[in-house]
């Protein structure tokens, strides 16, 4: 626990997340808002500001802030009010478009030329729709991230199911590496 953390700006970070773009955030919010912490504590360790937040320094946050806008119940957390997204992540198989896209770092490149995406620690490799939304992702881990293209056709033909997360996020199990692509900047 770090005594130099600024728990409001923590607050407006951790409440843009989980109410307004927890696809930035490749987080998977439940039908009633809830993420685990453990999620929600990865994404915060990959910027250098949010290095060293623990579960303390939540409990805290929550504790100073006059607005009461999240609450922990359990291994969750989430944001009380004031979302502008859909609550609800429905992980249904879904057709989606041609083209998908992930943003990630490139010192990640190798291994998912070798064995595709995985989901890591999360339950679903998360993918979007635009190129935005995935360089906004990537930026996370790297600050020129390298966009992939994932070509949804090819991958549904072998076997690969996709998942409707929400309006800007797709899932996936997994993507095999050959039907990914480094996106070619022009």
């Amino acid at each position: 626990m770090s005594n130099e953390i600024n728990y409001t700006k923590l607050s407006k970070e951790v409440s843009y997340a989980l109410r307004h773009a927890p696809w930035e955030y490749e987080l998977e919010l439940d039908e009633q808002g809830w993420v685990e912490i453990d999620q929600l504590m990865q994404t915060l360790h990959q910027s250098p500001e949010w290095q060293e937040v623990g579960l303390d320094d939540l409990r805290k946050m929550i504790v100073k802030s006059e607005k009461k806008r999240h609450e922990i119940n359990g291994n969750s957390i989430r944001a009380l009010y004031g979302h502008s997204i859909p609550m609800k992540i429905v992980k249904e198989a879904a057709v989606p478009p041609k083209y998908l896209y992930h943003g990630t770092a490139h010192k990640f490149l190798p291994k998912i030329e070798a064995m595709g995406l995985s989901p890591m620690s999360r339950q679903y490799v998360h993918l979007s729709e635009d190129i935005e939304t995935a360089t906004l992702v990537g930026k996370r881990k790297d600050k020129q991230p390298i966009i992939l293209v994932i070509n949804t056709e090819n991958a549904r033909a072998k076997g690969t199911t996709f998942y409707l997360g929400n309006e800007k996020v797709w899932l996936a199990d997994s993507i095999p590496p050959e039907f990914i692509e480094v996106l070619k900047v022009k």
